[in-house]
């Protein structure tokens, strides 16, 4: 399966399944269902995958903010150290994942199911024995502050927003009359500093915001353009498993005459690409960066986000190309009008933006990783990790719901849609052309906001 798609597959197929479990093996008996006690390993089965639903959501953003915690940002070599932890984290899952793919499907298929579940479950037995294992040794922050971080930044709002009337110079006679230099940070979101103000009709001093608390509600600010703009690059990564494979169930599979490759294996590329690549980036390409620009990341985690977001768009113009040429095979051959047909035009020819794709994402998402967590508030990185996986979630909605305006809009007046069941009549490569323009917006977009941004201090760049 591919990165990062994994977490939600499961739950996604009980939301489809399990509304007609009822008529199957459940009856209704007076408000109650009654099971037979063959339907029993039916409702394990989905309570099972339920709970590793449940378990990703705590566990997926939680597990890089605490490895990334272990690192101290203060140290020039931890700091490095730091900086190659997500792609060496992201290397790890994606290799298990390809091991998976080859090693438990064939298990799964050829020998035995229960073998194939029982492998995993003792793999994560395993892991977690290790995780103890290293209790002592692990580095915890420690929490200084008594209130909640939600509540500290919420109330730099609310003070701004009380004190929306201040001017910049009320401002600057406060600080001075409370002994405090005229404030210094940065300058954007001006209308926040407004907080470091006594709120009006407020006799105490006790609800004045610290100047931290004002750059802590400042770098979450500062995230949000970021988030917005790569929400096109989460529709693209929807499209890796499903009109991929589309594409790939219409063309020549066969490697011999007995065996056929499945289209959803092509997958595989993508892990494929990025476990080639990531050690040809941290070995090669981030030491010989950071010769030049001094920076322990080699070069900025907005450069490398930008940058997969710029491959993403070769990845879908590759995708358009392909698709145009498997459109005029399938009528230079008359197979328009049979859709079951193979078309004689081999699989191989899509796996080029697979492998760009994967490039694309071992770019794009170690780097928003990277970002999402390096610069949220200390207490709040595992909610900023859990912002960036947003990106991907909101996008496939996106992408779901972009598919459906344009099936409907190129349904009209008996044309054939867009993304006909009939693929030799459909037209992806429009789709794919569609997305590569919004992609390209997007990242002029991102770049605009990219430049002005301002890393906290203290980051890791």
């Amino acid at each position: 399966m591919h990165c990062c798609e994994s977490q939600g597959l499961g739950f996604l197929t009980l939301s489809t399944v399990l509304p007609s479990f009822n008529s199957s093996g459940c009856q209704n008996a007076e408000n109650a269902v009654t099971c037979s006690p063959s339907e029993f390993p039916i409702i394990f089965c989905f309570f099972s995958l339920y709970l590793i639903a449940v378990a990703q959501g705590g566990h997926k953003p939680c597990v890089q903010a605490f490895g990334a915690d272990q690192f101290d940002g203060q140290d020039p070599e931890e700091c490095k150290a730091k900086s190659s932890f997500f792609n060496w984290w992201y290397f790890g899952m994606c290799s298990a994942i390809l091991v998976a793919l080859v090693i438990l499907t064939y298990i799964q298929d050829n020998l035995s199911w229960s073998l194939g579940f029982a492998i995993p479950c003792l793999v994560m037995g395993f892991g977690l024995i290790l995780f103890l294992l290293g209790t002592v040794t692990y580095r915890f922050s420690v929490n200084s502050e008594e209130k909640s971080p939600f509540m500290r930044i919420g109330r730099v709002f609310v003070n701004a927003a009380r004190n929306w009337r201040a001017t910049s110079s009320t401002l600057s006679m406060q600080l001075e009359s409370q002994g405090c230099v005229p404030y210094q940070g940065p300058q954007e979101f001006k209308f926040l500093n407004k907080a470091l103000l006594v709120p009006d009709g407020s006799e105490e001093d006790g609800n004045i915001c610290s100047i931290s608390e004002v750059e802590d509600a400042k770098a979450i600010l500062r995230l949000f353009p970021i988030w917005a703009t790569c929400l096109t690059y989460g529709i693209v990564f929807s499209q890796s498993s499903t009109l991929f494979i589309k594409q790939g169930g219409t063309m020549d599979r066969s490697i011999s005459p007995s065996f056929e490759v499945p289209a959803a294996s092509l997958r595989s590329f993508i892990t494929l690409s990025i476990i080639l690549f990531i050690p040809i980036y941290d070995r090669i390409l981030v030491p010989t960066a950071r010769a030049i620009t001094t920076k322990p990341s080699g070069i900025t985690m907005l450069q490398r986000i930008g940058a997969g977001i710029f491959t993403s768009i070769l990845s879908m113009v590759i995708a358009a190309l392909v698709e145009m040429k498997r459109l005029e095979t399938a009528q230079e051959y008359g197979l328009v009008d049979k859709p079951k047909a193979t078309i004689p035009m081999s699989v191989v020819w899509l796996i080029p933006q697979y492998l760009i794709y994967g490039v694309s994402e071992a770019l794009a998402m170690v780097g928003l990783q990277e970002l999402f967590y390096d610069q949220m508030p200390n207490q709040l990185k595992s909610t900023g990790l859990a912002l960036y996986l947003s990106i991907l979630g909101i996008g496939s909605f996106l992408s779901s719901f972009l598919i459906s305006v344009i099936e409907k809009a190129t349904s009209r007046h008996g044309h054939e849609s867009w993304f006909s069941d009939n693929l030799n009549k459909a037209h992806l490569d429009y789709f794919y052309w569609l997305l590569a323009g919004l992609s390209a917006i997007a990242l002029a977009a991102y770049v605009y906001f990219a430049r002005s941004y301002a890393y906290n201090r203290g980051s890791s760049i």
